[in-house]
């Protein structure tokens, strides 16, 4: 038998303000990349913890997920693959962003056709598909996701 698949465990959230998207910047290997503000599932977290953590360290925005776009799986390669679970927010002023997290270069506030031109530079082709999936009005409730069975016991191997 091989090597079992462990898809990295993923959130980002499509945030919406005055027709406009926010989108942040990094540099990955000396390339700009555009991205929903995203990063990696921790320890003890559930999807929604997550998600505003992301969002915060990216942004500086405070900002609390109001439903789910959709879940995603994406390769990246043989051997690096992804499982991301896309959120939604919409807030009603353009605030200022200051992102917390060095590997970001900047947030921006893009409209669709702006975000459509970054194409060949976003980090995966999910950004634009769920982007598409928010606008096509495909939205989930939070309640899809439960997070009451997040009890690790101390020293648990789980």
């Amino acid at each position: 038998m091989g090597d079992r698949y462990k898809p990295n465990v993923t959130v980002a959230c499509i945030i919406e303000c005055q027709e406009r998207y926010l989108i942040v910047e990094e540099i990955i290997d000396g390339v700009k990349r555009y991205n929903q503000p995203a990063g990696h599932l921790e320890k003890d977290e559930t999807l929604v913890m997550a998600c505003e953590r992301e969002v915060f360290e990216e942004t500086g925005l405070k900002v609390s997920p109001q439903g789910l776009t959709g879940i995603y799986q994406f390769a990246a390669s043989d051997s690096l693959a992804f499982l991301r679970f896309t959120f939604f927010a919409h807030i009603e002023t353009l605030s200022p962003l200051q992102p917390q997290d060095p590997d970001i270069s900047q947030a921006l506030w893009l409209t669709y056709e702006e975000v459509q031109g970054l194409e060949q530079a976003l980090r995966s082709p999910l950004v634009l598909s769920s982007l598409d999936d928010f606008r096509n009005k495909i939205h989930y409730p939070l309640e899809l996701l439960n997070g009451d069975h997040l009890r690790l016991a101390p020293g648990s191997n789980a």
